[in-house]
């Protein structure tokens, strides 16, 4: 998987398509240059020092350079990396995830399918301006997940992904790690600025869109999270996403007829 391409490269930006038929984790790595990953189709989870990114399709996670990160994809994935000279447009100095503008994506997938040779030329130099002035302008969303390298958090970061119905109250952990809730809770808030229950919903609200894009039901996620009530997941997603999960999933599945998939040889 080319995830990695020559930083002594001349141009201020480089395009790499990969699609992905299996489930793929990539080893912890860095880039002097920064890189945008878009998600085509499936999605992407990005994993740095304190926090996991959640990419689901059609939105973007930006990776400063220098920033150790590993990768997981999900199956039949498509992705496209964009690595851009820190000197080339002003980007977030920290990680996040943009929800791209359908301009942005016409404009990634144009220039991915375009040769070394082809991005030299004026008229494709001017579209990578173009991307440059919009890429700063795109909205941030909230689709991450904040940790910390303190043991005890990421025990329950781990514990809790892996069986979200057993480990439903601060009350379980705080007996878990014999210490008692008010301590366990000021503990939560200095390592994540979360409260236990707002941490808790974020890392449901990034299974649950694990679970949706792979094309699991509504019914299904709510069960798989402990939720007694597919309504009451419902209230709870719209609530952190502003959107059901079915029109949610929906916005993310809707792509422009007229957009032209890059050509994975080049």
């Amino acid at each position: 998987m080319a995830m990695n391409p020559t930083d002594t490269m001349k141009p201020r930006s480089h395009f790499v398509f990969t699609p992905e038929t299996d489930e793929l984790t990539s080893p912890v790595h860095q880039h002097r240059k920064g890189q945008l990953i878009l998600a085509l189709h499936g999605a992407i989870t990005c994993t740095v020092e304190n926090a996991l990114w959640m990419v689901p399709p059609q939105y973007a996670v930006w990776i400063p350079g220098g920033v150790k990160h590993s990768n997981q994809v999900t199956a039949n994935a498509e992705l496209c990396f964009l690595f851009i000279e820190p000197s080339a447009v002003t980007m977030p100095t920290t990680c996040c995830t943009l929800k791209i503008s359908p301009l942005c994506r016409e404009l990634i997938l144009t220039l991915a399918n375009r040769t070394t040779t082809q991005r030299a030329e004026p008229m494709t130099r001017r579209l990578i301006q173009v991307l440059f002035d919009e890429l700063p302008q795109q909205p941030q969303q909230q689709l991450h997940l904040p940790v910390s390298s303190h043991p005890k958090i990421r025990t329950m970061v781990e514990m809790m992904a892996k069986e979200p119905v057993e480990w439903g109250s601060l009350g379980q952990w705080a007996g878990f790690f014999a210490m008692s809730e008010r301590n366990l809770a000021r503990l939560i808030v200095k390592e994540t600025g979360l409260s236990f229950r707002q941490w808790r919903q974020q890392l449901q609200l990034i299974m649950a869109l694990q679970g949706l894009v792979k094309g699991d039901t509504v019914q299904k996620v709510a069960h798989t999270l402990g939720y007694d009530s597919t309504t009451a997941f419902i209230t709870m997603f719209k609530k952190g996403l502003g959107q059901t999960p079915g029109r949610y999933i929906a916005g993310l599945t809707t792509v422009s007829p007229q957009s032209a998939k890059p050509d994975p040889r080049q």
